[in-house]
C-alpha cells in the first residue's frame, strides 16, 4: 500500500515485516500512516495467485470436486482450483490444476474474469476460468494435504444449489454466477 498514484486514500507503508508463515500463506504485520497522519499496524494475509475452473464435459456437465475442509469443518462441494506457481500463466495452471485435482483434460481453456475475493484481509487474487470439452484421460496428481472426491454434476443443479445453501464454496459460486450472468453460455 503505497502513495504511487498520488491517491489521497493511500496509506505510506512505513515498516513491513512477516509475523506467520506457512506452506499456503503468511501474515504480514505493517505499520502504516493514514492519510490523517495516524500511525498504526495492519496484518494481512499474503497467499499466492490462484484459480478457478468451471470444467465442461463435452454432454454438458460440470465437473466438481468435494474436498475436506478443515477451516470450517465439513466437505465442501465446489469447483476445481488451485494456487499458480511462480512464472506460471494462469491459463496454465487452470489446466494444470483441472487435471491434477480431477484428471480430467480440456480441449481448450478461455478467461472468465479476475477477482479479489477478500481485499480488505487479504492479498488473493483469484482468475476464473471455463475449460470446455473436458475428459477424464488425464492423470491425477493430489497434494499432500488433499482428499478429493471428483464427480460431473449438472449445471443448472448447480446453479440451484447455490439458492438452498448446498453449493456454499464462495470461489465457486462466484464463478458459476458470473459464467451464468455475463459468459455466452456455451456448454
Amino acid at each position: 500500500m503505497s502513495d504511487e498514484d498520488g491517491d489521497p486514500q493511500a496509506w505510506e507503508t512505513l515498516s513491513t515485516e512477516t509475523a506467520y508463515d506457512c506452506q499456503a500463506f503468511e501474515v504480514v504485520h505493517e505499520s502504516v500512516r493514514l492519510p490523517d497522519g495516524t500511525e498504526t499496524g495492519f496484518d494481512t494475509v499474503h497467499e499466492p495467485e490462484a484459480v478457478v475452473v468451471l470444467a465442461f464435459t463435452p454432454d454438458g456437465e460440470v465437473v466438481v470436486i468435494e474436498e475436506w475442509r478443515q477451516a470450517v469443518g465439513r466437505t465442501n462441494r465446489g469447483l476445481p482450483a488451485g494456487t499458480i506457481e511462480p512464472g506460471e500463466d494462469p491459463a496454465v495452471a487452470a489446466q494444470r490444476e483441472l487435471e491434477e485435482e480431477t484428471g480430467h483434460v480440456a480441449e481448450r481453456v478461455e478467461r472468465l474474469t479476475t477477482v479479489e475475493p477478500l481485499n480488505g484481509l487479504a492479498n488473493s487474487v483469484h482468475h476464473h476460468f471455463v475449460a470446455h470439452d473436458c475428459r477424464p484421460t488425464g492423470e491425477r496428481n493430489l497434494d499432500d494435504d488433499e482428499s478429493i472426491r471428483v464427480e460431473t454434476a449438472d449445471y443448472d443443479d448447480l446453479l440451484s444449489a447455490l439458492a438452498t445453501d448446498d453449493l456454499r464454496d464462495g470461489r465457486s459460486a462466484l464463478c458459476l454466477l458470473y459464467h451464468d450472468r455475463f459468459d455466452e453460455p456455451e456448454r
